[in-house]
């Protein structure tokens, strides 16, 4: 009976963490459309849209590791609810300074650098908390991680289509208010359906750099972080070509630009629910190797340009793949992290994820102004299928996260 309301509570807490990270994405998504589109209407720069774009991830790079220290300190539920709390004000504040004629470009730079700042914390405690929930079994971990990805994925195919619909009758500034309320939702799920639970403080003892100590002192995770660094700068590059290709090839209209997005959503949706069975019968990395591989062959479509239904099915089928990839690979990270140094190493990772982000941004928004989309889109698929070929080469000689080779554990 004990074993049973226990793990009904488990569960419960599982499903409440699904549904705030997917009405949180669902905003997220929305402003995903409407930030840059508001950028690009009142100023008509892709380069100053890339710096908008950069701002926000460049606090995640640079406060990422020092944030698992805080993590550690406060506790995964109590730093989610923080993080939730504090987001909706600030980014409120966008639309609310732009109608009063005060939003300088300067001040909303600012301010979007403020929402980065509450990424990472939020993103490893997300992920820290769920063996606490599910247990140490890797298997399980996959299919919670997947779960997550798919309640995510069922919101960023909703939400910028959403966006799409509502910017020409709202304005891309307003679609922010209604992201600033899924926090609010966010906020309320986890704090009455998350049990509590007590921080580890023994991780503080390791340092603010453990996480990342342990990430380059690791075989595995160490070659792997490297490529996910060419992973953030090369999918910045696309992230930021998209909405300029939607909005000089289809005369500003949002709706396409939208729909580029939800295709995004709904192949990940589709191949979370993949994944989740998937993961029960394949080693975990051979089958983030076949993932990433997949994923990069479909996107050499982009620099031809071609009608907006080809797009919408090359990055449908292309993140249809991605469940594949990020619910093992998280996976085997946590369950070869030990249980006080995952907020850490959590951290290290996000930080490495978007290390160099910013810089691909910037790049990328100064290759659109002086040359356009296809250059940007071809050293982008380029650039991506190098560094998949990397990923599975490294993946590869690992069976459920053990060496097949001679390669091992330092």
């Amino acid at each position: 009976m004990v074993d049973s309301a226990a793990t009904g509570v488990k569960k419960t807490a599982v499903s409440a963490l699904v549904a705030a990270e997917t009405i949180s994405v669902l905003g997220t998504r929305m402003t995903y459309l409407a930030l840059p589109w508001f950028v690009l209407v009142t100023t008509g720069s892709p380069g100053k849209m890339s710096f908008v774009l950069a701002a926000e991830i460049l606090p995640m790079a640079i406060l990422g590791i020092p944030s698992g220290v805080v993590v550690q300190r406060l506790g995964s539920r109590r730093t989610m609810l923080i993080a939730d709390a504090a987001r909706a004000p600030v980014l409120a504040s966008i639309p609310l300074l732009h109608v009063a004629g005060v939003l300088s470009f300067g001040l909303l730079l600012g301010i979007v650098a403020l929402l980065g700042c509450f990424m990472p914390p939020y993103f490893a405690s997300q992920r820290t908390i769920l063996p606490e929930l599910v247990g140490e079994d890797e298997t399980r971990m996959s299919q919670a991680n997947s779960a997550i990805e798919g309640g995510s994925a069922f919101a960023a195919l909703i939400g910028p289509v959403l966006a799409g619909a509502l910017i020409p009758f709202i304005g891309a500034s307003n679609v922010l208010y209604v992201d600033a309320a899924t926090y609010l939702v966010a906020f309320v799920l986890v704090l009455a359906f998350v049990p509590r639970r007590k921080p580890v403080a023994a991780a503080v003892q390791h340092g603010v750099m453990a996480g990342l100590g342990f990430l380059r002192r690791d075989a595995l995770l160490a070659p792997m972080a490297a490529t996910v660094v060419l992973f953030g700068f090369l999918s910045a590059g696309m992230s930021a070509g998209l909405p300029v290709y939607a909005f000089d090839a289809f005369d500003g209209r949002s709706g396409i630009a939208g729909l580029f997005y939800s295709a995004l959503g709904a192949g990940a949706l589709v191949g979370s629910l993949v994944a989740v069975v998937f993961v029960k019968k394949f080693p975990p990395l051979r089958l983030a190797a076949f993932g990433v591989l997949a994923f990069s062959i479909l996107l050499w479509v982009l620099p031809l340009l071609p009608p907006w239904p080809v797009v919408f099915g090359a990055l449908f089928l292309a993140t249809f793949f991605t469940p594949l990839i990020n619910g093992p690979t998280l996976a085997v990270l946590t369950a070869r992290t030990p249980p006080d140094l995952r907020a850490k190493v959590m951290t290290a990772v996000i930080t490495v994820n978007t290390l160099a982000a910013p810089l691909g941004y910037l790049i990328a928004g100064q290759i659109l102004e002086r040359w356009g989309i296809v250059p940007l889109f071809t050293a982008v698929v380029v650039g991506i299928t190098f560094s998949a070929i990397l990923f599975a080469g490294i993946t590869w000689r690992y069976d459920d996260g053990e060496p097949t080779g001679e390669l091992a554990v330092t």
